[in-house]
């Protein structure tokens, strides 16, 4: 019994050092600082050539904006704003729900959390070591959404 009460007292001292690593929320983006992130994530996606839909929203997934590049599959609209929402509730990167799926077993349980992309493709926007909003990109490879998401996010450092 002493055995298990030191774990669970270690594994709950893990889990908060954890979240102590994860920025605090500050003020909601304005539509400003979603019109420079959008602007540099836009220029990222049209670089490549890639066709994608891209959304910002504030710490409570609330849309801010949205765009959709010319010819983006229409399955994506709904993604990049769920993987926008996602990182900015979760405070995380939506690659780390990806990743604890492909744990498997216990990383299954993200499928339970409410409103969470499993994709990767979306970021937290943090602005003076806080976390202003979120934005999601969707339309190629996962990889490629996380770049188009990370060079608007970046704008905002």
């Amino acid at each position: 019994m002493k055995s298990r009460i030191c774990l669970l007292l270690a594994a709950t001292a893990l889990s908060t050092a954890a979240w102590a690593q994860v920025p605090p929320y500050g003020p909601n983006d304005t539509l400003e600082q979603a019109k420079k992130a959008m602007a540099a994530a836009e220029a990222e996606a049209r670089k490549n050539s890639w066709r994608v839909a891209i959304a910002i929203t504030d710490t409570a997934g609330n849309l801010v904006m949205y765009q959709r590049l010319d010819d983006t599959q229409t399955g994506s609209v709904q993604i990049a704003i769920d993987k926008a929402a996602s990182s900015a509730m979760y405070r995380r990167p939506t690659k780390a729900f990806q990743d604890e799926l492909t744990r498997g077993a216990d990383g299954l349980r993200v499928l339970t959390f409410p409103k969470s992309s499993h994709a990767d493709g979306g970021l937290p926007i943090v602005a003076d070591g806080k976390i202003i909003g979120g934005i999601g990109a969707s339309g190629v490879l996962g990889n490629q959404d996380a770049q188009v998401a990370k060079a608007g996010a970046d704008a905002l450092k």
